[in-house]
């Protein structure tokens, strides 16, 4: 595809395999007096690449005078995709957003804004979301997840559309294989309640959708809540389907950047 104009691709070494990913970037026009800014990491969807999120979230990153950055980590979750082992939540596709984010800080050191770095995904963007915010909880500032699917084996029996893509990025079905299932559990963000509570992380759901019920949301939310009572992990269920709402997430962000946090993180 074409890189999108006002945005550069970039490319950096990844620290789990050695292997060149590429993101893409957006820097807003310089100015004389600059502040610091924040950074905004978008994950592209289940069955979609870097470009995927270009026309949804640069025009509210151009309007706050923001810093955009969107990673492929392994590409879709399909079994199209050569990759597809090495995507799906897996070590090498997290370690990808990690390694793109501390390429960003230190190319444009002076520039970023280290203490507001988001992140913002829907479906396997939200999926993406809840497992960064599990991996490097102290890295965000806060998480935005929408409609994320939460644990990839009951998804596997809950969408029979993407059954096979799970199988491929898991090597079988997990509930057939152990390996497998030890993988889509390795994969799946219930599986990190302990390090999600660490992290500030914002999980929106539609009470109707159909792709991925709104039960993985809640299910995840009551995990930690249950044994974290004082994280920062919220949930909204709200009145919609498969949806992400992008004014709502950034102007969640905005409030967030001007708040004073009186109160440490902690699960």
């Amino acid at each position: 595809m074409t890189i999108p104009d006002d945005m550069t691709e970039i490319t950096v070494r990844s620290s789990f395999d050695g292997s060149d990913e590429p993101s893409l970037l957006y820097l807003p026009p310089k100015k004389k007096d600059r502040v610091k800014i924040p950074l905004v990491t978008g994950l592209h969807t289940w069955s979609a690449d870097r470009f995927n999120q270009v026309t949804k979230m640069l025009p509210f990153v151009q309007k706050l005078g923001w810093a955009l950055l969107l990673p492929e980590f392994r590409g879709p979750n399909l079994d199209t995709n050569p990759r597809g082992k090495d995507a799906c939540g897996s070590p090498a596709a997290k370690q990808d957003i990690v390694d793109a984010v501390q390429y960003t800080i230190r190319t444009y050191a002076g520039l970023i804004d280290e203490k507001n770095l988001f992140v913002l995904g829907g479906s396997g963007g939200g999926h993406m979301c809840c497992l960064m915010a599990g991996y490097v909880p102290a890295l965000w500032r806060s998480v935005s997840a929408w409609c994320p699917i939460t644990d990839v084996d009951r998804w596997h029996g809950e969408n029979p559309h993407y059954a096979r893509h799970i199988e491929w990025c898991c090597g079988g079905s997990p509930g057939n294989s152990a390996e497998a299932a030890k993988e889509a559990a390795g994969r799946s963000p219930v599986s990190y309640t302990d390090e999600i509570s660490k992290a500030e992380l914002h999980i929106h759901h539609g009470k109707w959708d159909q792709s991925v019920p709104f039960m993985h949301s809640y299910d995840l939310y009551t995990l930690v809540q249950t044994t974290h009572p004082l994280a920062r992990v919220y949930l909204d269920i709200f009145d919609g389907g498969h949806d992400l709402y992008y004014n709502r997430a950034f102007e969640e962000f905005e409030k967030i950047v001007s708040r004073i946090d009186t109160a440490p993180l902690t699960g």
